[in-house]
Formats: structure tokens, C-alpha cells, sequence
């Protein structure tokens, strides 16, 4: 209509040129698109043939000085002209932009070149609004620029706004939106645009980043994808870098970028399709396949891969699992089509794979990124894909990078605890078929790269665990070399930094494994393996004794004399070196050190000591094996002796040769302590040990040489300054292990070693009394100090842990004990003066290095103390005439408990262990007179341990410290004694601690291990010591009973770390970390197995044990009641439901050991615990008790009956349980001699219930009546005849029921039922059915099972050794939960999974030609639909009379899937509405929205009456169409009616139709969103079929 109104108005006016000026003055809204539109129809050919260059004057004039000032002053100006209001200024705006495109038409290549000069001006200026404007400019010069130098200014300033970062979005899309399609309709500027995006051209910089690439091309795509005949243009589909940037915006994470990158593929394969091309794209390098190609021949086979392709690519943008999963089989079909199989290659580039699987890598939801990775593990292990460099990129890169994700490593829901996790296994296969595949000169490049990834990151225990497996488990091949070897060892020092301790040392033992499988010997030296070797921790996995030490010297001979030649190498003239030859080697260069180190005062590093003895006893081992396989009986050892010789030349000369350099006494000394810490694994005797009995053998001859040398250094003044200290710990680390090589080897040597103890004890003594005479103490006399003190430790330690030498008899040890016993604790040496020693390089002169020496001090005072105190309880009695000054015990013993406090407040967190320990001696004898000071030596105590729960290293061994003196026996009994403040202290801290073991597992472990082994197997062998001991137990029944309950919810993260523990533990002997670490029993299970243990082994004749478990009894009775009327929600797996199994679990274990007495009185406690609302495990534990119980006193049956005479109210949630209990009524009667009046009462009794109108109370009566009924027709009671009938046919109608309906399935299923079925009270009483079989049975969560072997494991506390129940039967432990669940539970969804095609799967639709990717959400909803590529659909629905916004909302939404031109609304204003938006989801930013306010809808009618469409209502009126029968114009316009009252009476006579839709119920109408749809989707319809009749 506009148009025909722009023609008449020029038709009728003469002169065009003051037409324009009119309408340009003044220059409303209204006006500047009235000048839009004559400027459109002048420039389509409407001009006057004489006037053509007075009118490109006046289009001139208009365009600069009309719309460029308007578009340059942006709001203002445009406010200025209009008179404000927002939609003036866009109207406005938006008209200036249309009238300076069509004075650029008219004018042509002038004013295009003077806009084009203005606006690049402008940008080179500054940004802001001018930007905006000069871009408008430009977007309206390009197409008629000429000037080649201009066009690639043009070119270059859009590609830099395009390439800005940062606020540069805003421009970006401006640029993308105007100015790129308008240069792309310029041939020469398009050319321009595309070198500059892809090739890195067109004004400098390198190419775009990819979303903002993908941006400017989707703006392009009319003319690089041109949907008409090929032109001079460039073709995006042959550039491979096009692709390359599709493919990247694929796996972009910003789902926009993914959008456009879709939107580009739909655009390429639309085309190709269409026109049936021949073409293809050219290689990116290599051999490689094409990265896009296609042919006529095989279109329909191309369409079919690809819809299958893009069909994968939007599926995964619902990140739905339950969407994605049915549609993965689709990719094994991608796989069948894009290899050939005749060629055995790939027709399609693999890449498109790989931005599958990288794109579900990256996704946020976990389990879409497991199962990616399992079905790329999985179809690569069984698909045998052909080679492709871009797959092992892949592998190294997106793929070990989601491997990274501990999540990913846990058991499916099916698996067992300790069994392998999927992803693990599938890794290991994957990585050994892959390897296996590629050619040979690939393998170790691709492996480095991969064990290189392993070291590029901070990896977690669990990933780099299951990573090393699987490169442990690759067939064996020679690929790796030196840098392979190195990055083994990265990776093992990588693996050093995690805590679990297991874990590490599984890893390290895989990569062991993979170094001798994977490493060409050819291309290692030995000094490259050793030195990788020495990275593997002995303590953790590399170790004597176990299977991969044999495996390692296995290799090690196997390869002897391959391994390269060392850079080092003394053997010239051979190419390769012998494992004996370099140990020899190695040894002479270790011992080798020049005269000039004599005096060299710092340590050498113990690394060199390590490496050295590891190699000797390597060396050794693989002479051994040698002899063993050759046969030979008697062993020689001619290497191993020719090995320790060099070593025992200086060892003998140590003695008598004082000018043997410091170096090599301290590397000797370091290599022969490295030695003698060896110990065996396999042989407790060291002389079952070949080996290691000739190294000990050997190294008994310089022992007395040895001890003279230390001595010497040790009482003289040799060592003097502080470098020297680390020495003095090398001597006195060593007199342990002589004394210890003396016992094992030779008694002859033990006279040396008395003497060596005398002496070295009284000169120590005489260092320490002397007294410095000076005010400033020098260092040489300090240090002697420190090392005589240490001395005097060392000899204490050495009396305590050996005491068959019977070194107490000593003389010296009287004078140690006087000399401790007057000591002044907590001395401190003051820091010396440091003017002299200025020339020694080597010392510490920081008071935090001198306050570490003086923290050692203090602590070895107090391990003498403790020394002492343990020696000599009655400490200092004989000596009380010695002084004036003597205290009796009492007051020495408070005046060390003093200075005890004093030193826990000097003393660094990990010196305290002596401390702890004296105070566990002193405390005791304190109690009674000194309360208040034990109580503070409780707190501070306390208050040290729980400041180190942060702090691994130290921790546990403070810990157990302080558990040792806080809950040592006579601590306890004494505190209980009393009952004062020390034993609520003791019970405070008991709380605190299990406080403490929710957060950090373990520490409650530690307490209860201690308690339960003091208290029932005390130290000291005397009756009353036996008696006090278990005393505590009932004093402190607290901590047994929250033991038999503990037990926190673990994290997922937590339990995964527990799951791989027990797959690592599962492996056994055949990983070495098992046999090496040392079991810590931190596992929060052990907290209950220990108490169960401790509990197991009570006597029920022992009044004493007798007690405790009655009070145990009691409370746990009491703690399942509390949690029962606790409010905290109570449901299946919940805390407070794991609580009470464990609860009913301890008094199933105690049970048997009860008499009658206690029961009477106690068994009502748990009938009343029967009418709870329990959970099902609990049940059943509940029944269990009632039927033993039962069974073993049947005089308690009349309590069961009283159960069933409560009210139905109370009986409702609590019947089945006593019915279940009358289901075992034959064991219940076993004991029973009078039968049949139990009978009798029980079938009066369960009569009842098998008519109770609930189903399932009827089901457990039947199953009863059953059981009661066989056992009264074996028993012939001839009182039941009257009954017979009645039961025999109820019986029967159950068993004959018909059909498949729920009465007969549930009626099958409970009698299938574990519980009835298979289940025996007594024989199945084992601890393995109370704790492992029955959790599993009731479907338990899996944390609550515990298994036989963690009762094995945990050896701190032992089973009575005639303790018989213990394991299940067989029929009862091979049951699983569905055998007797629910079975009907749907179709077999693994049998769907497996499938490779389908005829269905939910997708999203995303139809590409109309969801071109937004570029202005600005525009008016013309512009904007065209911009968008929406269909010509001429349907306009008119919303105005509704006013709810969910109801807008929806038909927002269904009016843009369906193509509607235009959605009108009453007000704007609704699109803010928060219920709008939760219905439109964005809906409102892809649809023309118009605002017609309900008083304009007469005028809206007519006006588009005009214009030519049928305006249609949804109502029904006499006259109205059936929907089924009514044909839509094309041009129709739907009006909705109200919520309420429908389409008012005014409006109804302004209709052309009605159509009405058929229903067949009684309500009258539908709701107005849903009628609106309904009725949009039946023209959408019609117009489909339309359509496809035209083509």
C-alpha cells in the first residue's frame, strides 16, 4: 500500500526534486520515512528522464546533509528532531539509514566515495556513537565503491572492529549485521573480506578468533554460499581453512558460536545438495582425506551421512542424557559410512568424528562426557579404524584431557565394591589395541606425547592411576628411549604429591611395569634406569622381595649386556655395558673423593648412598636368579663380594686411619646404613635370605672399627659446628643397626658393643655437666652439647627396643639415671657467638635454624625422661638424702608434670611425642592430688592436636601420642575412680575426637583400636591389672556404643577414593604397593569392625562383661528410640535409617551371649521398636531378634501375641513385621515340646489379618497362614478339622489365581522372597549375613556393607579363636536383589542400547534455513524478519485481547516455530513479564512483535483488510467452519479471543470467517494458547502441502 501511495505522490507531482526538499524539512519520523520510501521508487526507476541530474544533486544534499548528520549525532540529534520518545528515534534512525542506501543508488561511485572517506575518518578518529554511524555509512557506500585503494581501507577497518576484543562485541555485530553484506555484494571487496578472515590478509592482524569469525561469515553467507548458480566469487566449500573453522566453532563452549557454525554446515550441504555438485575441497596437508567433498553419484548417501551428522550435533545441545544416550548408536552407523571398504580408508576426514566426541568431552553434564568417552574407547577398540595422525592429536589432546575428571572412575551402579570401574578396563583395552595398530615408527612418538601429557598438568591420584594401568598393560614393544624414559619419570614424581598413599604406590608400580615393557634397552644406559629407579619410593613400591622386584630383575638379566653404553662409561671399546660391570663401577666412583674434601663440613646428599645400595642389591638378586636357572646349589657370591670390598677397605680403616677424608667416611658410613636398613619381606630369619645374610656377614668384620670411629667423633670435640649435626645423626642412626647386625649375625660382637654404650654414656654425661665459663658460649661447645644429648638418646632408645642385650646392667645406666633425675628440663643453649666461625661457609646463622637445634635439645631430654620413668616408676626415691633440696615422688613427679606443659608450649607440633609420653607416666600418680594441673595438661594436649589435623605428615603419629596418654589404663581408671573433672574431661575429649573423625576419617579408628586392645588384652599379666582394664569399657561405654553406630554419608568423591582403595587392595601380591605400604586402617568401616571384634570376644560368664554388655544393650536400644522421634527426615539410606541398622546389627551380635533375666525385662523395648515406622533392612534385623529370641526362651511367645491385640491404628504401618515373625514359626517352636496350643493361638491370631482389607497385610498373613497351617497338618491336630475347609480353599484360591495381574505376580513375589524363601534364622546367624549378606539383600546403600575380608584385615583386635559364626550359606550368599525384586520393570534397556539403527529418537528441531544466527536484534520486525531467513509465511496472529502473560508467552513460542510473520500483542510491556519469558524461552527475540492496544484493533482490522488478508476468529457462531473443513487463504490473520469473554460483539461483524474446533467432551472450551496453536499448526500444514504440490 506504501508503494502505491510513493507512486501516486510522484505521478502526480512535476517535480520530484522539491518533493524531496519538503518532505526533508522538518525531518520528523513520519517524514524521513516518507523520504525513504520516494527515495526507494526514484532509485527502482522512477525518475523523470530530463531530471536525473538534478536529482542526484538534491539525493547528494540529502545525504550529507540530512541523514549523515542524523545518523553521526545518534540520539540526540535524533531525539532533537523527533521530539523525543524511544520509538521515535528508532523510527527515525532506522529511516536514515534506508533513505542514505537509496541516495547512494542514485548518486553511485561519487557519493560512495565521499561517504566511505567521511566515515573511515571517523573511525580512525575514536569509537562511541560516531562508530555506529560511520559504519551505517559504509554498510550504504559498499556496494558502489570503485577506488580499488578505498574498498580495501573499507575492507580492513570492518575486519579490525571485527577482530576488536573486549566492548568490541557490540561493533562486531554491527559490522556483521550491515557493513559485511553490504562488501559482499562488492565482488573485488569480497575477496578482500575472505582473504582477511581465513588467510590472515586484509589490513593486517591474523585471522578473527573462531566465534567472532563464524559472526562475519553467517553475515557473508549469501555470498560465499550463494544458493543461485556459481559465480566469480570465492566458494567457501573448497577452502579448507572454512572448514577448519566450522569444525572448531562445533566444539566452541559459547552455544551461540556453536549455532552459526551449524547454520554454516546446514547452508554448505543444502547447496551441494541442491545442485548435486561435483567438487571437492582441497587436502589440508599430508595424505590426508578431504576435509568436504561431493558427488551426484552418491548424493543421497552424502545427504544421509550428514543429516545423521547434524541430526548427533543438535541432540547434543539438549545436554539430556536420557535425549542423547538412544541416540549414540547413530555414530556406528557414521563410522560404516565414512570408511571404505574395499580401500580400508576414510572417505570422510575423521576430524568430523573427533568434534563429536569433543564436543560431548566438554560438556557440563558428567555422565554425557562418560559415556562419550566409553563409546569412543569402545568403537575404536572393536571398529578398527583406519590410522589417521589427526586421531592420535586427538588422543593426546581433548581425549586425556576429559580424562583428567576423577568422576569419571566410578563402579556402575552393578558392580561390586573392589571390582575394576568400567572406564579402567576400557582404557586398558582401548590404549593396547590402539598402540597395537599403529605402525611401527609411530608408536613411541605417539607414546611419548602420551606420557608427556601425563606430566603437563597437576593430575589427580584415581586418573593418573588408571592411566598408568592401561600403559602397563600395552603388549610389549621397544619404542621408548631416553626422553622416555625421562618422562616416566616426571610422571612418577607427578604422582609423589598426592596424599593417598596406596593409590601412589599402585601408580609408580604400573609405570615400573611400563618402563620394562615399553623401554628399548638398546637405547637406555643403566645410569638412565637407575636414576629413574630411585624415583620409585621403597616404602611405597619399588621393594625387595616382592613380585615386581623379581619382575624388575628378571628384565634386568634378560637384558644384560644390551643396554647402551653410558657417555661415562670406562669400557671403551664395547658398545654396550653389563649390569655387574657398572655396579662395580658405580661403587669405585661413589667411594672416590679427592684429599681436598677432607675438611668440606656439609653432608653429602643420601641420594648417591640410595642409588648405590638399590644397585648392589640388584645386581645381586640378578646373580642369584642367574645361578638358580643355571642350576648351581652353592652360591658363590663372587660379584656381591667384589661389590662390598671397596667399601670394607675404608670401613676397616675407619678405626685406626684418622686422616681418611670427612667425604668418604660420610659416603661410606650412608652407604653401609642404606645396607643394613634392607630388610626381607619373605624371610623373618635373615639368614633364610641369601643375600642379604652374606652383605650382613661381610659387614661384620669392621664392626669394631666402626665403633671406634663414631665414638671417637662422637665424645671429642670433632664435631663442631653445625653442618656437623647432620653427621651425628648419620653415627647415632647407625648404632641401632649394629647392635641389630650383631644380634641377627653374631652374639661374639655384643662385649664391643657393652663397652661402646659404657663409654659413649659416661662421656656424654661429663660434656653435659661441664659448665662454660664464659658469658657467650661459643658454638664448638654448644654444638657438643647437642650431640652429647642426642648420644644419651640414642643409648636410651637402643635399652628400650633391645632389651635381650641386657644393657641395664650397665654401671652407666645408674649414672644416666641419677644424671636425669637432677636434670634441669626444658634448658635451652643460648646462640652462640658466630665472629669466629665467619669463615665457615656451611653454617646457619638465622635464629630459626638455632631454634631448631634447641627444639632437638628439648626433645632429647624428655625421651631420656621417658626412658627413666618407664625403668624406674618410683623414680628418685633412693636418692632423696642425695640433696637438701630432694622432693619426695610426688612433688618430682608434679614438678616434671610443670615442666611437661612448659616444654608442650616451647616445643615445635612435632617434637611432642616424648612429651605426650612422660605425661602418660606422670598423669596417673597426679590425679588424685593434682587434678587441676592434669586437667590442664588434658586442654593443652588437646588444643596441640587438634591444631595439626590440617597437617598430614605429623598428624597421626601425634595423634596416637596422645590417644596413648589420655587413654592409657591407669590414666582411665583412675579419672572413673574419682569421678570429677578429669573423667568429664576425658568424656569431653572422647566426643571432640569422634567430632573430629567426621571430617578427617580415621582418628576415631586410632582411639578405639587402643581402647579395645588395652582394655581387654592389658600389658601387665596380673589378675587386678586385667580387672581395671575392663572397668574402663563400662566407664567409658560411651565410646564402644557410638563406635558400634559410627560411621558418616561419605561425598561422591570420598566414596570413589574408597572404591579404588578396594580395587587396588583386590589386586593382592600382584601390586607390590600392598605388600609394601603399611595399612593405616583408616577406613571408617574398621571403627565398627573393631568394636563388633571387641564385642565378639566378651564372655557372657564374666559378671564384669556380663554388665557391660547389658548397659550396651540398653543404650543402643535407647540411641534407636532417640533417632526414631528425631524430626530430621527419616528415608531409605538416610543417616538416621543407616543409624538404626547399625544399631539392630550390634544387638544381633549380642544377643546369643544374653540370659533370660536380662531379656525379660528388655524384650518388650523391641516389640515396641516393631511398631515403628521402619525402614526394610531394619525390619528385618527387628524380626531376626524377636525369632531367636524367641526360639531360645519360647516361655516369652504370650509377649508376641500381646503385640497382635492393639488397635488396627497402631498395628497399620507395624503388622507385617510380627506377621513376618509368625512365617518362621517352626523355628520359633523348635524348642517347644507343647506345640499345638502355640499353633492353635497363632492360627486364631493370623486368621484374622488373611482378611484385613489392606492387600499387603493379606499377602504377609498368607504366607504365615502357610507355614502355621503345614506345620499343624504335620502334627495331625485334630482340634484344626473344623478349619480345614475353609483354610485348604483360601490356600488354594491364592495359588490358582488367574492371570498376570499384580495379585498373582505379588503373590509369587513374596513367597520368592529372601526372607521366607530362602533365609534360616539360625544357620544363617554369621557375621557375614548381619553385616554384608542381608544390607545387600534389603538393598542397602552400598557404604554399609561390610565384608568378610575387612574383619580379616583388621588384625588389632582378633576373633576368639573357637568363634564359629562367621560365614553365610551358600544358598543365602549367592542370592542377588533380582532374584526376588520387582521384575517388570520395562523393556531390557541394554538390548536397546546395543542397537545400531532406530526408527525414533527425540530431537529438538532446529530447522537451519530459517535460524540463521542474529546479527541485530534491533531492527523492525520486517528487517528483521528477512534478516533471519524466516519462510513467507503470511500468517499474523493477533493477540491483543489476551492479557495473561504465560498465555502470551505460549503462543509466542508456537507462533516462531511455526513461521508466523508476526505475533500482535496489547502492550509491549508484557515481553518483560518474568512468567512471559519462562514460557517464551527467548521466543520474543526470533518473532516480529507488534504493539496494538485492544481500542485499535478495529482500525488494525481494516487497515490489513486492505492490504489483503481474511481476517479469521477463533469462536464458534452459527455460520462458523469446522477446523477439519476450513482451507486457509495464505494471507490470513488469526484473532485470538479473551480468556474470559471471547472476541467481543464489535469485533465479531469485522470478521471474514469463524472456524471452531470439533470436540467430543462435555467441557465447553479450550484454552485460548492451546486453540491458537491448534489452529496455527493446521495452516502451517496446509501450507507445507501447498508447497510440496507446487515443486
Amino acid at each position: 500500500m506504501e508503494v502505491v501511495l510513493a507512486d501516486a505522490l510522484l505521478s502526480r507531482c512535476g517535480d520530484p526534486c522539491a518533493l524531496l526538499r519538503a518532505v526533508c524539512a522538518p525531518l520528523s519520523a513520519e517524514r524521513a520515512e516518507a523520504l525513504r520510501l520516494l527515495l526507494q521508487r526514484l532509485a527502482a526507476g522512477g525518475t523523470p528522464p530530463g531530471e536525473a541530474e538534478a536529482l542526484r544533486r538534491v539525493a547528494w544534499e540529502v545525504a550529507l546533509e540530512r541523514c549523515r548528520p542524523l545518523l553521526r549525532g545518534g540520539e540526540a540529534a535524533a531525539a532533537a528532531a523527533a521530539g523525543g520518545g524511544c520509538g521515535e528515534r528508532l523510527r527515525l534512525a532506522r529511516a536514515a539509514r534506508g533513505a542514505l542506501r537509496h541516495c547512494v543508488q542514485l548518486c553511485g561511485a561519487p557519493l560512495a566515495a565521499r561517504l566511505a572517506r567521511d566515515a573511515l575518518a571517523e573511525l580512525a578518529a575514536g569509537g562511541g556513537a560516531g562508530a555506529e554511524a560511520a559504519v551505517e555509512a559504509l554498510a550504504a557506500a559498499a556496494p558502489r565503491l570503485e577506488e580499488p585503494a578505498l574498498v580495501a581501507r573499507c575492507v580492513a577497518a570492518a575486519l579490525a572492529l571485527v577482530r576488536e576484543e573486549g566492548e568490541g562485541e557490540a561493533a562486531a555485530a554491527l559490522v556483521a549485521g550491515r557493513l559485511l553484506p553490504a562488501l559482499g555484494g562488492n565482488g573485488p571487496a569480497l575477496r578482500r573480506v575472505w582473504e582477511g578472515l581465513l588467510g590472515g590478509g586484509g589490513g593486517g592482524g591474523g585471522p578473527p578468533r573462531a566465534g567472532r569469525a563464524l559472526l562475519a561469515l553467517s553475515a557473508l553467507a549469501d555470498a560465499v554460499l550463494p544458493r543461485g548458480p556459481p559465480g566469480s566469487g570465492p566458494d567457501a566449500r573448497l577452502c579448507p581453512r572454512f572448514w577448519r573453522l566450522v569444525q572448531e566453532g562445533l566444539t566452541e563452549r559459547d552455544g551461540l558460536c556453536r549455532k552459526r557454525a551449524r547454520y554454516l554446515l546446514k547452508r554448505a550441504l543444502d547447496l551441494s545438495g541442491g545442485q548435486r555438485a561435483e567438487l571437492r575441497c582441497p587436502a589440508d596437508g599430508g595424505d590426508e582425506s578431504s576435509l568436504f567433498w561431493w558427488s551426484a553419484e552418491k548424493n543421497e548417501k552424502l545427504l544421509q551421512f550428514w543429516e545423521t551428522y547434524i541430526l548427533i550435533m543438535e541432540t547434543l545441545e539438549g545436554n539430556q542424557i536420557h535425549v542423547i544416550k538412544p541416540v549414540l548408536p547413530k555414530l556406528n552407523s557414521l563410522y560404516e559410512h565414512a570408511i571404505s571398504g574395499e580401500k580400508g580408508c576414510w572417505l570422510f576426514h575423521p576430524s568430523w568424528h573427533m568434534c563429536i566426541y569433543k564436543r560431548m568431552f566438554e560438556s557440563e553434564n558428567k555422565t554425557l562426557t562418560k559415556e562419550g568417552i566409553l563409546h569412543f574407547l569402545e568403537l575404536y577398540e572393536t571398529k578398527r579404524l583406519p590410522n589417521s595422525l589427526g586421531f592420535s592429536e586427538f588422543v593426546v589432546g581433548p581425549l586425556m584431557d576429559a580424562l583428567s575428571e576423577s568422576s569419571l572412575y566410578s563402579r556402575t551402579p552393578g558392580q561390586l565394591m573392589g571390582a575394576c570401574p568400567p572406564l579402567g578396563m576400557r582404557l586398558q583395552k582401548f590404549l593396547a589395541t590402539y598402540v597395537m595398530l599403529l605402525p611401527e615408527e609411530e608408536k613411541g612418538s605417539f607414546l611419548l606425547k602420551f606420557i608427556q601429557k601425563m606430566t603437563s598438568r597437576h593430575w589427580c591420584a584415581v586418573p593418573i592411576l588408571f592411566l598408568s594401568m592401561a600403559l602397563a598393560y600395552i603388549p610389549a614393544c621397544k619404542v621408548l628411549g631416553t626422553e622416555g624414559l625421562h618422562a616416566l619419570r616426571d610422571v612418577l614424581q607427578c604422582t609423589m604429591i598426592t596424599h593417598q598413599i596406596l593409590l601412589r604406590g599402585a601408580a609408580q608400580c604400573y609405570l615400573l611395569q611400563t618402563t620394562m615393557r615399553l623401554t628399548d634397552v638398546e637405547k637406555v644406559s643403566l645410569p638412565e634406569v637407575s636414576s629413574f629407579l630411585l624415583s620409585l619410593r621403597p616404602e611405597e613400591s619399588l621393594r625387595r622381595d616382592t613380585m615386581l622386584w623379581m619382575e624388575l630383575c628378571s628384565w634386568l638379566q634378560v637384558n644384560d649386556r644390551c643396554f647402551r653404553k653410558s657417555t661415562t662409561s670406562d669400557f671403551e671399546h664395547q658398545e654396550t655395558t653389563s649390569l655387574c660391570q657398572y655396579v662395580r663401577s658405580l661403587v669405585g666412583e661413589y667411594l672416590k673423593t679427592p684429599a681436598s674434601e677432607r675438611e668440606n663440613c656439609l653432608m653429602p646428599d643420601w641420594f648417591e648412598a640410595k642409588l648405590v645400595a638399590t644397585m648392589i642389591l640388584l645386581a645381586a638378586d640378578v646373580e642369584q636368579m642367574r645361578n638358580k636357572h643355571s642350576g648351581k646349589s652353592n652360591i658363590e657370591w663372587i660379584e656381591l663380594e667384589t661389590f662390598l670390598n671397596p667399601l670394607l677397605d675404608v670401613l676397616m680403616k675407619l678405626g685406626s686411619n684418622a686422616y681418611i677424608p670427612t667425604l668418604k667416611t660420610d659416603k661410606s658410613l650412608q652407604l653401609l646404613l642404606k645396607l643394613l636398613q634392607t630388610r626381607s619381606l619373605k624371610c623373618s630369619n635373615t639368614q633364610d635370605d641369601g643375600v642379604l645374610f652374606f652383605i650382613w656377614k661381610s659387614l661384620m668384620t669392621p664392626v669394631e672399627s666402626i665403633l671406634e670411629f663414631v665414638l671417637r667423633r662422637l665424645t671429642t670435640n670433632e664435631l663442631s659446628t653445625v653442618g656437623d649435626l647432620d653427621r651425628c645423626d648419620l653415627y647415632l642412626a647407625l648404632i641401632p643397626e649394629i647392635v641389630n647386625l650383631c644380634l641377627q649375625v653374631s652374639w661374639k660382637k655384643v662385649p664391643s658393643i657393652k663397652n661402646f654404650i659404657l663409654s659413649l654414656t659416661n662421656a656424654s654425661i661429663r660434656n653435659l655437666q661441664e659448665r662454660n665459663s664464659e658469658e657467650e658460649p661459643k658454638l664448638k661447645e654448644q654444638i657438643k652439647k647437642v650431640a652429647s644429648m642426642a648420644s644419651l638418646t640414642a643409648v636410651c632408645e637402643i635399652m628400650d627396643r633391645k632389651p635381650e642385650v641386657h644393657l641395664e646392667s650397665l654401671p652407666s645406666v645408674d649414672a644416666l639415671k641419677r644424671f636425669i633425675s637432677f636434670f634441669q628440663f626444658n634448658e635451652v643453649l643460648k646462640k652462640p657467638s658466630y665472629i669466629e666461625e665467619k669463615s665457615s661457609l656451611c653454617e646457619e646463622t638465622t635464629s630459626q635454624g638455632w631454634g631448631k637445634i634447641v627444639a632437638r635439645y628439648v626433645r632429647d631430654q624428655w625421651i631420656c625422661l621417658r626412658f627413666i620413668l618407664n625403668l624406674f616408676p618410683t623414680l628418685a626415691q633412693e636418692y632423696e638424702e642425695a640433696s637438701e633440696m630432694s622432693l619426695s615422688t610426688d612433688e618430682r613427679s608434679r614438678k616434671f608434670l610443670q615442666s611437661a606443659l612448659e616444654a608442650l608450649t616451647i616445643l615445635p607440633s612435632d617434637q611432642v611425642l616424648p612429651v605426650f609420653d612422660c605425661m602418660k607416666v606422670l598423669v596417673p600418680k597426679l590425679l588424685d592430688s593434682s587434678e587441676s594441673l592434669c586437667i590442664e595438661a588434658f586442654d593443652l594436649a588437646w588444643k596441640i592436636i587438634s591444631s595439626l589435623s590440617n597437617t598430614q605428615l605429623i598428624f597421626w603419629s601425634n595423634l596416637k601420642a596422645f590417644v596413648q596418654f589420655i587413654f592409657d589404663t591407669e590414666v582411665l581408671a583412675v579419672a572413673a575412680s574419682a569421678k570429677g573433672q578429669a573423667y568429664a574431661k576425658i568424656k569431653e575429649i572422647i566426643f571432640k575426637l569422634i567430632d573430629m573423625s567426621s571430617t578427617k576419617t580415621g582418628v576415631f579408628n586410632v582411639v578405639l583400636s587402643h581402647c579395645c586392645r588395652s582394655w581387654i588384652f592389658p600389658t601387665v599379666d596380673e589378675r587386678s591389672a586385667l580387672t581395671n582394664a575392663f572397668l574402663n569399657a563400662g566407664n567409658y561405654c560411651e565410646l564402644i556404643t557410638e563406635a558400634c553406630v559410627f560411621g558418616t554419608v561419605f561425598r561422591r568423591d570420598q566414596r570413589l577414593i574408597q572404591d579404588v582403595h578396594a580395587f587396588i587392595e583386590n589386586l593382592g601380591e600382584k601390586c607390590a604397593a600392598n605388600v609394601v605400604t603399611e595399612s593405616t586402617n583408616r577406613d571408617d568401616h574398621y571403627v565398627r569392625v573393631c568394636a563388633i571384634k571387641f564385642l565378639c570376644l566378651l564372655d557372657g560368664s564374666n559378671i564384669l562383661h556380663k554388665t557391660f554388655m547389658e548397659d550396651i544393650f540398653i543404650k543402643l536400644l535407647d540411641k534407636d528410640k532417640l533417632v526414631s522421634r528425631s524430626r530430621t527426615r527419616y528415608y531409605a539410606n538416610s543417616l538416621q535409617h543407616r543409624i538404626k541398622n547399625r544399631v539392630w546389627q550390634t544387638l544381633l551380635v549380642l544377643l546369643p551371649k544374653l540370659d533370660q533375666n536380662f531379656l525379660r525385662g528388655t524384650l518388650d523395648k523391641v516389640f515396641q521398636a516393631g511398631f515403628g515406622n521402619n525402614q526394610a533392612s531394619v525390619k528385618y534385623f527387628i524380626e531376626w531378634i524377636v525369632i531367636l529370641s524367641l526360639h531360645k526362651y519360647p516361655q516369652f511367645l504370650n509377649k508376641l501375641w500381646d503385640c497382635f491385640c492393639y488397635d488396627e491404628e497402631k498395628l497399620k504401618t507395624s503388622i507385617c513385621t510380627f506377621l513376618s515373625v509368625l512365617s518362621h514359626f517352626d523355628i520359633i517352636l523348635q524348642n517347644t515340646l507343647e506345640k499345638k496350643p502355640a499353633l492353635k493361638k497363632a492360627l486364631i491370631v493370623v486368621l484374622q489379618w488373611c482378611f484385613n482389607h489392606n492387600f499387603s497385610v493379606r499377602l504377609y498373613a498368607l504366607v504365615a497362614l502357610k507355614k502355621i497351617w503345614g506345620m499343624c497338618r504335620l502334627l495331625h491336630v485334630e482340634e484344626f478339622e473344623a478349619l480345614t475347609p475353609v483354610i485348604e480353599s483360601s490356600l488354594q484360591q491364592v495359588e490358582n489365581m488367574h492371570g498376570t495381574g499384580n495379585a498373582r505376580r505379588n503373590w509369587q513375589r513374596i513367597q520368592d522372597h529372601f526372607f521366607f524363601a530362602t533365609f534360616h534364622p539360625l544357620e544363617d546367624y554369621s557375621l557375614e549375613t548381619i553385616f554384608y549378606t542381608l544390607p545387600r539383600l534389603s538393598e542397602l546403600a552400598e557404604d554399609e556393607w561390610i565384608s568378610l575380608s575387612k574383619f580379616d584385615r583388621f588384625t588389632d583386635v582378633p576373633l576368639p579363636p573357637a568363634f564359629q559364626w562367621y560365614h553365610s550359606r551358600t544358598e543365602l550368599r549367592d542370592l542377588k536383589p533380582s532374584d526376588w525384586s520387582q521384575q517388570d520393570m520395562g523393556s531390557n534397556s541394554a538390548e536397546t542400547d546395543s542397537q545400531t539403527e532406530w526408527t525414533d529418537v527425540q530431537k529438538k528441531i532446529i530447522p537451519w534455513k530459517n535460524s540463521t544466527p542474529s546479527l541485530d536484534l534491533e531492527m523492525v520486525f520486517q528487517d528483521r524478519a528477512a534478516k533471519l531467513g524466516k519462510s513467507n509465511s503470511r500468517l499474523i496472529v493477533v493477540a491483543s485481547l489476551i492479557d495473561k502473560p504465560t498465555n502470551l508467552g505460549g503462543l509466542c513460542r508456537t507462533s516462531e516455530i511455526f513461521g508466523a510473520s508476526a505475533l500482535v500483542v496489547g502492550s509491549l510491556h508484557y515481553i518483560q513479564d518474568k512468567q512471559f519469558q519462562h514460557l517464551s524461552v527467548s521466543a520474543e527475540q526470533w518473532l516480529p512483535l507488534v504493539e496494538v492496544k485492544p481500542s485499535q484493533l478495529v482500525d488494525y482490522l481494516q487497515q490489513k483488510k486492505m492490504e489483503g488478508y481474511t481476517i479469521i476468529g477463533v469462536e464458534q457462531t452459527a455460520k462458523s467452519f469446522d477446523l477439519t473443513e476450513y482451507c486457509f487463504p495464505e494471507k490470513s490473520l488469526l484473532l485470538l479471543g479473551n480468556e474470559h469473554e471471547g472476541i467481543p460483539a464489535n469485533l465479531i461483524h469485522h470478521l471474514d470467517v469463524c472456524v471452531e474446533i470439533p470436540q467430543q467432551g462435555i467441557i465447553r472450551s479450550l484454552n485460548v494458547h492451546v486453540s491458537g496453536a491448534l489452529l496455527i499448526w493446521e495452516y502451517t500444514r496446509q501450507q507445507v502441502i501447498k508447497q510440496k504440490q507446487q515443486k
